[in-house]
């Protein structure tokens, strides 16, 4: 019997899904195995995220009322500068990212330690203990090892994030084909 054109579709759909998780999952390995090159390809591509969001907020800013003109103007500016800064010097915003990344643990760690606490009573709530402790412990590897967690943990972090994703996204894309079979 002669598949439907749908059945074909999502077929063809789901090899090209597996296709790419199996990228992800190589590009996650290649960054786990240079983090020092993935963390700096980070900071690059935020930089430039950061002058478009720049020359995004200053086209907008004509489009809004005067009081926010001069607003917007600033806040434009501010990203391009600092996305220009970014990749003029990679590597000391690889070190600002750094430590911002474990700015952002330490408080997510409070907050899931402040959740615990109020949920305590509920089943499941330990994981927000045990999640609270781990992020913690990242927060404190991070900032005890600053300066030189800077050229591991951006780049281990998101290469460990892409393995995992290309792993869910393989895992996913192979039940769907064996669902269509």
């Amino acid at each position: 019997m002669r598949p439907t054109p749908e059945a074909a579709f999502l077929k063809k759909a789901t090899g090209w899904s597996i296709v790419l998780s199996v990228l992800m999952i190589v590009a996650g390995i290649i960054a786990i195995a240079a983090p020092a090159h993935a963390g700096l390809a980070v900071t690059i591509v935020v930089g430039w995220l950061l002058i478009f969001s720049g020359v995004m907020h200053l086209v907008f800013a004509w489009r809004k009322s005067v009081g926010n003109l001069l607003w917007e103007s600033l806040i434009g500016v501010l990203y391009i500068f600092t996305g220009g800064y970014l990749l003029m010097r990679p590597v000391v915003g690889l070190a600002s990212l750094t430590i911002m990344l474990a700015i952002y643990l330490l408080f997510e760690a409070v907050l899931e330690f402040a959740q615990f606490f109020r949920l305590r009573g509920q089943r499941g709530s330990g994981w927000l203990l045990f999640h609270g402790v781990i992020t913690l412990l990242l927060a404190i590897i991070i900032w005890r090892h600053w300066p030189s967690s800077k050229l591991w943990v951006v780049g281990t972090l998101v290469g460990v994030s892409m393995l995992f994703n290309g792993i869910s996204r393989f895992m996913l894309s192979l039940g769907a084909r064996r669902a269509l079979a």
